[in-house]
C-alpha cells in the first residue's frame, strides 16, 4: 500500500515556507504522493451543491492557489513524490495550453506527474471563467482528454472535434513518461466509471466522508461494475490503478448506520480498514492531515507513518 497526502491550497498552511516544509517532511518520512486540488475562482454567490458534504456546502474560502502553478513549485522542491492533480477540472482550461503546461511540469519533475481529472460541479465557476458549457462538461472532458493524449504523443498534432479544433502544430516537448502521464478519473457515478473504462489509467474516487462513505460492500460493487465496463471496452482491468481519497469533510458527522468513519479511530482500526481495501485492489490511500498549524499537521503525518502504516505491511 502506498500513501499520499493532501497539500493545502488556501489558508495559513498555503504560505511558501509552510508548503515547502510540508512536502519535504512528507517526502522524507515516506509519503509517495502529493495531491493538489483545483479551483481558480470562487463566485460570491454559489447555489451549486458540493457532492461530498451533507449540506452541499463547499468547505472552502475565497483564497486559493492555482493548481498548476503550485504543482510546478512543489516539483522544484521535491525529488521523488508523485504529483497528482486531484482533481483537475478539465473543462476550465484551454486543452492545448493545459496539455503543454502538464507536459512541461512532467519534464521539469523528471516524470512525476499524474493527471487526476474531473468534470466539475460549480456552474458559477464555469460561467466566471467563460469555460465550456456546464451541461456538456462530460462530453467536453472526454474530448479534451483525447486532445491531451494527442498533444503528448504526436508531432505535429491536429484535432477536429465537436468542442475544439486546431490545425497541425508542434506541441513539444512531450512528457517524459511514455506514452504520457497516467490519467486518473475522479468520481464514482456511472458516467465517471464509464470514463475510467474508456479513457483512464486509474480510478481516483472520494470515500470515507459522511456524504460519500463508500463502505466495503458498496466499493466492491463499484469495482465489479468497473471490471465489466473495462471488459466491454477490451481493456485490462488488472492494469488499472485504484487510488482512494479520504478527505476531512463534515467533521464529527457519521453516515447513517455507521459507528465511525472509515480510516478513523485507533491505529489497529485504521490498519484493518486499509487491509480491507488493499484486499479489494486499492493500491494507494490519500489522507487529509491538515490541521490549523504546521506542527500539528506534521505530528499527524508522523503518527500515521509510525503508528498505523507498520500495522498494514
Amino acid at each position: 500500500m502506498k500513501y499520499g497526502c493532501y497539500l493545502p491550497t488556501r489558508g495559513p498552511l498555503a504560505e511558501p515556507e509552510v508548503l515547502a516544509e510540508l512536502v519535504r517532511s512528507g517526502e522524507s518520512i515516506g509519503f509517495n504522493t502529493i495531491v493538489i486540488a483545483d479551483h481558480i475562482v470562487f463566485p460570491v454567490e454559489v447555489e451549486s451543491k458540493y457532492p461530498y458534504t451533507l449540506d452541499g456546502g463547499f468547505p472552502g474560502q475565497e483564497d486559493v492557489l492555482e493548481q498548476h502553478a503550485l504543482m510546478a513549485f512543489v516539483a522544484g522542491i521535491t525529488e521523488s513524490s508523485r504529483l497528482v492533480t486531484s482533481v483537475m477540472i478539465v473543462p476550465h482550461r484551454n486543452p492545448v495550453v493545459t496539455a503543454k503546461t502538464l507536459a512541461t511540469i512532467d519534464v521539469l519533475s523528471k516524470g512525476r506527474v499524474t493527471v487526476g481529472v474531473g468534470v466539475g460541479w460549480m456552474r458559477e465557476e464555469f460561467q466566471a471563467l467563460c469555460a465550456a458549457d456546464f451541461d456538456q462538461r462530460g462530453k467536453v472532458t472526454d474530448e479534451y482528454l483525447e486532445i491531451f493524449k494527442k498533444c503528448w504523443t504526436e508531432n505535429p498534432v491536429s484535432h477536429q472535434g465537436e468542442f475544439y479544433s486546431f490545425n497541425a502544430l508542434h506541441c513539444m516537448p512531450h512528457p517524459i513518461q511514455k506514452p504520457y502521464p497516467p490519467i486518473w478519473i475522479g468520481g464514482h457515478s456511472n458516467p465517471a466509471l464509464r470514463r475510467v473504462a474508456k479513457l483512464g489509467d486509474g480510478w481516483h474516487p472520494v470515500g470515507a466522508t459522511a456524504a460519500s462513505p463508500l463502505p466495503p460492500d458498496e466499493f466492491q460493487g463499484l469495482l465489479e461494475k468497473l471490471k465489466r465496463l473495462m471488459d466491454a471496452e477490451g481493456r485490462d482491468y488488472e492494469s488499472l490503478t485504484i487510488s482512494l481519497k479520504a478527505p476531512s469533510y463534515d467533521p464529527g458527522q457519521l453516515p447513517d448506520g455507521h459507528d465511525r468513519l472509515l480510516f478513523t479511530g485507533e491505529p489497529e482500526q485504521i490498519a484493518q480498514d486499509l487491509r480491507t481495501y488493499e484486499a479489494m485492489g486499492v493500491s494507494e490511500l490519500t489522507f487529509d492531515f491538515r490541521c490549523p498549524t504546521l506542527s500539528e499537521t506534521l505530528d499527524r503525518m508522523s503518527h500515521f507513518k509510525n503508528e498505523v502504516a507498520p500495522l498494514v505491511n
